[in-house]
């Protein structure tokens, strides 16, 4: 069972995409390859080649790379948790795009949810395990 979303106005496919604290709204439509992220290349928005590849792997395991158009609005945490979320978002949108790519990208694990995240504090600890230092005078 899979959710298709789709904008009503253009008919783009949708899909939302979270990692740690960032959140991605992914739109994907027919297109020549271009990625955009916040209004900005790819290789632009994430400089780090392992966040690029885990965009661009999604594409190219189910060898759309140079038939849609991607556009995503990214939010939250850093760049190696937003490039997750895209990850993540950009495989939901291309299952509402054809569902037929669905096993192929749940096969990748393209479709599972990394439920890590950060540890909240506790009280009388400095951090989430960290104590505080032990004097002995």
């Amino acid at each position: 069972m899979t959710l298709v979303k789709k904008d009503k106005i253009n008919g783009d496919s949708l899909g939302t995409g979270r990692r740690k604290s960032s959140v991605a709204r992914v739109r994907v439509r027919q297109g020549d390859g271009k990625v955009t992220i916040n209004r900005r290349p790819l290789d632009e928005y994430f400089v780090n080649d392992q966040d690029q590849k885990a965009v661009v792997e999604t594409l190219a395991a189910v060898e759309l790379a140079d038939k849609v158009d991607v556009i995503v609005r990214v939010s939250g945490g850093g760049l190696t948790g937003q490039s997750g979320a895209v990850r993540m978002g950009l495989a939901r949108a291309l299952v509402s795009f054809d569902e037929a790519l669905h096993d192929a990208l749940r096969d990748g694990g393209f479709l599972t949810r990394d439920s890590r995240m950060k540890e909240r504090k506790k009280p009388g600890l400095r951090g989430a395990r960290r104590g505080v230092q032990f004097s002995k005078r």
